[in-house]
């Protein structure tokens, strides 16, 4: 490898990309094809970038291996900021064997990280954490172990363990400092304020009142029953009922959990359970049936108890924790709003969902001017801003394994 090739390296290694292109921007030979990738995708040229890689990838051969895969792994890096969802994973993975094989392990363990961050974006919290705790993040660059307390950071977030990612955060902060890259650097910085915004808004005390991370923590540590409506879940002495699969009995749990201490009246149970009014007697028995199930599941965490008018939830303490923007379209939003642009096929991956049902809310929240399209046919792309002042880490997808 020639003198220019290595400087060029040095400099994108360094987070120098304008540096790297003046060294091999006038070049055609496949290692400048791939630093000249590499260089357009830290420009934010990422289709550019991926065309420059794809050519890399043909002109390196099968001769070349080790550079192949290397290539390979940038361009799924590019696929993953353009929310490429369904880009070939085996892909990766070969690509990542080839490297560990051949000794580099640094692009072996950044290979690993891009396998972690889009299951992280697919909410698969337990595939992720098993793939890093694969990794020793002390032998690699400062860069890469920004990167790994990155991933720990974002695990920590999405299980609502604000202690462990403040630490994550703290040590991914040394780190990106160490390295010296100031994307890195404004990345970590990022996801602290994330930390520290409202996430969620809690009802208590007859009120409602913006929360942080930390706070939600706090709360599902204490003795307080909390109805979670962003998980849909009942929590409470160190036990979790999830009611995502039974929307009925959960509009019945948060209805008498907002009255708590007081009681609901029938009318109103039917009206939130149902979408009815209270015309006849077949109403009350289902309401009763209903009733006796959500008794039943809830058995151990809380009763609930018939009044003259209709029913109260009897617990020591209860409070109700909703989504910062309460829209059968919150989980989309949130994955729109972390300011890329995303492709129906991505957000359908994301969301456990069919791409049709996605292109249908698509196109309800652009008719509302809620988000916005570019591009036509397979290059559309979906972008929104976020939602003002609200983190959206809990509107996150997270497989129900995981919650």
């Amino acid at each position: 490898m020639d003198s220019l090739i290595n400087a060029a390296g040095r400099a994108l290694a360094a987070g120098d990309p304008l540096a790297a292109l003046n060294l091999v921007a006038l070049r055609e030979d496949p290692p400048a094809l791939a630093l000249r990738g590499i260089a357009m995708a830290q420009l934010g040229e990422l289709a550019r970038a991926k065309a420059l890689l794809q050519r890399a990838v043909k002109a390196f051969g099968a001769n070349e291996p080790l550079s192949r895969a290397r290539c390979v792994v940038a361009e799924a890096e590019v696929a993953l900021a353009v929310r490429d969802l369904g880009w070939p994973v085996k892909a990766l993975e070969a690509a990542r064997q080839i490297l560990q094989e051949h000794g580099d392990g640094a692009n072996a363990a950044h290979a690993r990280y891009l396998q972690i961050r889009r299951l992280l974006l697919i909410g698969e919290l337990d595939q992720a954490e098993t793939l890093l705790t694969e990794l020793d993040p002390a032998a690699l660059p400062a860069t890469l172990r920004a990167a790994h307390e990155l991933m720990n950071a974002g695990i920590a977030l999405r299980r609502v363990q604000a202690r462990k990612a403040r630490a994550a955060l703290q040590h991914a902060q040394h780190a990106a400092q160490l390295a010296g890259i100031e994307a890195l650097t404004a990345e970590v910085e990022h996801a602290l304020h994330v930390l520290d915004a409202p996430c969620a808004r809690l009802f208590s005390g007859g009120q409602w009142q913006p929360i942080t991370l930390a706070q939600v923590e706090t709360l599902f540590a204490s003795p307080t029953l909390v109805i979670d409506a962003c998980r849909y879940n009942v929590r409470g002495a160190g036990m979790t009922v999830t009611l995502a699969t039974r929307p009925v009995l959960f509009s019945l749990a948060r209805a008498l959990a907002e009255a708590w201490p007081g009681d609901v009246s029938r009318a109103e149970l039917v009206a939130r359970a149902f979408g009815l009014r209270l015309d006849d007697q077949s109403q009350r028995a289902r309401l009763r049936v209903e009733i006796g199930r959500l008794r039943s599941v809830l058995q151990g965490l809380a009763g609930i108890c018939a009044t003259p008018r209709g029913f109260t939830l009897v617990a020591a303490d209860v409070a109700v924790l909703a989504l910062p923007v309460e829209d059968r379209h919150a989980a989309l939003l949130a994955l729109l709003a972390d300011g890329e642009a995303w492709s129906s096929s991505a957000l359908a991956v994301a969301l456990g969902c069919s791409q049709r049902q996605v292109q249908r809310e698509l196109e309800v929240l652009a008719a509302n001017e809620r988000v916005q399209a570019f591009g036509i046919g397979r290059t559309r792309r979906w972008m929104t801003p976020p939602v003002p002042g609200f983190a959206t880490i809990l509107l996150l997808p997270v497989s129900l394994g995981n919650g």
